[in-house]
């Protein structure tokens, strides 16, 4: 049978061999259609693009300064500290307005 193969490398079935692939799903016991109702069918491009939409914000890269003893405090809690760190801050920022602050 030939086979369409686009330039990516992708091997396409051509109508004849995809119909005798349908034709012997039922005789297959792990195989199995994908149909009906509750099923769309996608591009994967349009998969990507809208799990990309989904994804947590991106953190910013930033130089910042803190004293020693904040810094020691959470470098010592092991590998990520800065996710801690990120964590807490966020955390003081529910019940807490930097404005408030006294320096």
């Amino acid at each position: 049978m030939s086979k369409l193969k686009l330039k990516s490398g992708t091997i396409l079935t051509i109508p004849d061999e995809d119909a005798a692939i349908t034709a012997a799903i039922p005789s297959d016991p792990v195989t199995f259609l994908l149909e009906g109702e509750n099923v769309k069918l996608i591009p994967l491009s349009q998969f990507l693009a809208s799990r990309q939409n989904k994804r947590r914000p991106a953190k910013i890269a930033i130089t910042i300064r803190y004293s020693h003893e904040v810094l020691q405090a959470f470098k010592s809690t092991g590998e990520g500290w800065q996710v801690r760190m990120d964590t807490a801050l966020k955390d003081w920022l529910k019940n807490n307005n930097p404005n408030d602050v006294k320096i």
